[in-house]
């Protein structure tokens, strides 16, 4: 009896520890689970930036690996009729390309008046260029020998000799290290004056014509009507020249008249074409090489397409700018007598040509091409 109470105070007593024990070691397991939770929680949030960097890693690959770019220059103004159908043509590009590949356009001369553009597609940093004669001069000379002055006055004689002379005018550009990816044109050649009615060459006299800097024809045009001394301009400061009264005679097609705002400080416009203004989309070879096959194929077909776009909507432009000049300044329409004087000018710059600038067969192939 007396030995109950002592066995069961041990037994409480070891009863006790038991409990003690267990509790402890509930704590201990409680505080490894906290450190464990605690762990995860820190695993948990590691993984998650990880998993938040490499998404961003792989936005930042998609980034780089997207759309392929081509940076083209032009001189024209992006809401011209040019800047309308290459806006079309870029959608086009990026429709056909699956997104692949964008064509960028500089308008307005942004990266500057067409003999740097050329410049800097041989360096590489313009990839293409929307060019008239005068860039094309500095690719090949040949091409601008269609718009030699009284050679061509209609599309239709145009585009019969420019068909029959593509194969060796693309051969040679080429052979420069270029690509035409299609034809245009910028408008038909008239005389516009201010304060005066151009007749005969010999009014020319004593005027201040424009000439483009980088011209290859005018030099040869105004020389050999004698006592011109032309003003050798870019584009950008045409208006200004106009402005301060520096020139007074542009040779120019209507519609960059107007698109250039060159027709308002002007007053008379002639009646008689003295010639077509042409013009190409042109790329580098070694862009276009450099571009997967399927990206080629549709840069190649869009830009026919825009090139035949171009070259209707331009010309039907440029008749509906000239009737819209005819208006508001004073035609001067020449008489018989006078347009023969033109055309023996004409005939004489030429004949000039044809002993350096080109060469004398390219000259009388044109000419047949002419009659």
């Amino acid at each position: 009896m007396k030995l109950a109470p002592l066995g069961l105070r041990a037994l409480a007593v070891r009863s006790g520890a038991s409990v003690y024990g267990n509790i402890r070691q509930l704590r201990a397991v409680m505080e490894v689970d906290m450190m464990m939770r605690r762990a995860a929680a820190v695993l948990l949030g590691a993984f998650s930036l990880l998993v938040g960097l490499a998404h961003e890693t792989r936005a930042d690959e998609a980034k780089a690996g997207g759309a392929d770019e081509l940076k083209i220059g032009t001189l024209a103004p992006k809401m011209s009729p040019w800047g309308q159908v290459f806006t079309v043509w870029e959608k086009a590009v990026r429709e056909k390309s699956g997104g692949k590949l964008e064509l960028k356009f500089f308008y307005n001369g942004q990266q500057g008046d067409e003999g740097a553009m050329i410049g800097k597609m041989k360096a590489g940093q313009l990839d293409g260029a929307a060019v008239t004669a005068v860039g094309l001069s500095k690719v090949n000379k040949d091409i601008v020998a269609l718009q030699m002055p009284g050679l061509f006055t209609t599309w239709a004689k145009l585009d019969a000799a420019r068909n029959a002379l593509k194969g060796e005018f693309e051969e040679g550009v080429s052979k420069a290290g270029f690509r035409i990816l299609g034809w245009g044109d910028v408008g038909l050649y008239r005389t516009m004056t201010k304060g005066f009615a151009l007749r005969s060459p010999e009014d020319m006299r004593g005027k201040k014509p424009y000439m483009w800097r980088d011209d290859a024809i005018q030099p040869t045009f105004y020389q050999t009507i004698g006592g011109v001394t032309p003003v050798p301009l870019n584009i950008p400061e045409v208006l200004p020249g106009l402005n301060t009264g520096t020139i007074n005679v542009l040779v120019t097609p209507s519609l960059a008249a107007e698109q250039f705002q060159w027709a308002s400080r002007l007053d008379h416009i002639g009646a008689n074409v003295g010639g077509t203004a042409i013009g190409a989309v042109i790329l580098t070879a070694k862009r276009m090489d450099a571009l997967p096959g399927d990206l080629r194929t549709v840069v190649t077909d869009t830009g026919k397409v825009a090139a035949a776009a171009l070259t209707q909507r331009i010309r039907n432009e440029d008749d509906a700018a000239y009737n819209r000049l005819k208006g508001k300044m004073t035609v001067v329409d020449l008489s018989a007598d006078e347009t023969a004087k033109w055309s023996a000018l004409f005939k004489q710059v030429r004949q000039r040509l044809a002993q350096g600038t080109f060469s004398g067969d390219l000259v009388n192939r044109l000419e047949g091409y002419a009659k």
